[in-house]
């Protein structure tokens, strides 16, 4: 055969030509040879030190602010919210100047409290802090010019707070607004058994629903919290009593309207109610929060035993709004006064020393002089120990807000009116002499000169 070449590597080696560098010749080349720098601009240098890309941002490091406003369903939320947060390494803090970024818990139920989480924003921009707004405002409200390239998590989205401020952190803006649902069916929110920092270690404020089955035309929060969404009496029963395992001494329940509770899925708020006076140890308490006239009047018989139960507060919040039937047909309430008074003089019967508390909006639209006074009269009446007086504010998009508004001077002249009745009378004063009599009887069978 013949070859392939002319001549014949015998060794690798001979593939090195005479005149080829050995190879401890190398080192003295490289001596001759010199790395080229490129040159980066200062202001490249420093942006570049300053402001590390968003990937590199270590989250669950940082400092949070948190603040809340409005109902105590919201500072359920926000409590949730914080423990979170702090059982993912992030540190929770009372310094809003030292924060890293700002959780903002809004509330929609009155200008004023919506006026003020705006303001907030607007310094958090100011002070160069990170931003995600929460509660009822940026749910009902997404698309609002002020909320526009912020982070946003809805009510029923707090079981991801951690994941929206760590994308926030970064730089990202994220919106989660979805709704909770099972097989279609809505849920009453995110799980109850999270991890949570209380304002007051001593105190569980646990929300029973969300939402409600009203469409009262001055609301805004049903927009945001939506239809009633009931939990599971068991879901509830094992919140109260992991509460009580971490040291508390006081249930408070709440929601839109508790006396709602249970009509979506089959049960009822006084069923509730025992399953969870079973689960109160000794020396602790059960305070039940809001609810409205038509969906107690059912209950009034059992209301009135769970009320009288000793580790049960004799306590309950019914919001009235006002004492003219026609105020009340324009607000869509779906009772009318006489409703009202049904319960209160049931329970005042029924259940020795309760305490009523209940609402009144002054200046609803169409209110006229009467209707005011019959309001007046009502008050007067009951001397109720607990009122609160509100202001007429039209929402944003809801149909009270279109309706034939009273001049602002008459509401601010009712309201003060109203509030110069509730200060002129001493709803406790027959307690008050009591315990003064029994003092003075203690004090004159006593054998000490004291």
């Amino acid at each position: 055969m013949p070859a392939a070449c002319d001549s014949v590597l015998e060794d690798i080696e001979d593939i090195v030509s005479a005149q080829d560098l050995k190879p401890h010749d190398w080192r003295y080349v490289r001596k001759n040879i010199f790395p080229k720098v490129r040159k980066r601009s200062s202001q490249q240098r420093t942006q570049t030190d300053e402001d590390p890309p968003h990937d590199s941002v270590i989250p669950g490091i940082q400092k949070i602010w948190i603040r809340t406003w409005g109902c105590s369903h919201n500072n359920s939320d926000g409590e949730y919210m914080a423990g979170q947060l702090a059982a993912y390494g992030y540190k929770i803090t009372d310094n809003s100047a030292e924060a890293d970024l700002w959780l903002l818990n809004s509330c929609t139920v009155k200008n004023p409290a919506e006026d003020h989480f705006r303001n907030s924003i607007k310094k958090a921009h100011e002070a160069n802090k990170k931003v995600v707004l929460a509660g009822c405002v940026p749910q009902a409200q997404p698309r609002q010019d002020y909320l526009k390239g912020l982070s946003i998590i809805g009510v029923q989205q707090i079981d991801r707070v951690v994941e929206v401020v760590e994308e926030t952190i970064k730089g990202h803006s994220v919106r989660l607004l979805g709704q909770k649902k099972d097989n279609g069916k809505r849920l009453g929110g995110a799980r109850l058994d999270l991890p949570k920092i209380r304002k007051n270690p001593l105190i569980e404020i646990i929300s029973i629903n969300t939402g409600c089955l009203n469409a009262c035309t001055y609301c805004k929060t049903k927009h945001a919290r939506g239809d009633l969404a009931s939990y599971p009496i068991e879901e509830l029963v094992d919140r109260a009593k992991q509460s009580f395992q971490e040291g508390v001494c006081e249930i408070w329940l709440t929601s839109e309207d508790t006396g709602a509770y249970g009509r979506d899925i089959g049960t009822d708020l006084p069923t509730l109610l025992w399953k969870l006076v079973e689960a109160i140890p000794e020396g602790a308490m059960l305070r039940l929060g809001m609810t409205n006239p038509p969906y107690i009047l059912e209950h009034l018989e059992e209301m009135a035993k769970i009320l009288n139960h000793p580790r049960v507060y004799a306590f309950l919040h019914i919001p009235v709004q006002s004492a003219s039937d026609s105020v009340l047909m324009d607000m869509k309430r779906e009772y009318c006064v006489a409703d009202f008074r049904r319960v209160v003089d049931f329970l005042k019967e029924k259940v020795p020393g309760i305490t009523i508390a209940t609402d009144i909006i002054c200046g609803f639209p169409g209110e006229t002089d009467e209707d005011f006074q019959e309001t007046m009269k009502l008050v007067e009446q009951y001397k109720f120990p607990s009122l609160f007086i509100n202001q007429f504010y039209p929402r944003p998009g809801t149909p009270a807000a279109k309706m034939h508004q009273v001049p602002a001077a008459v509401k601010k002249q009712r309201t003060k009116d109203l509030s110069q009745l509730f200060h002129s009378y001493n709803p406790y004063d027959h307690k008050v002499r009591k315990n003064m009599l029994s003092t003075f009887v203690i004090k004159n069978n006593s054998k000490h000169p004291w």
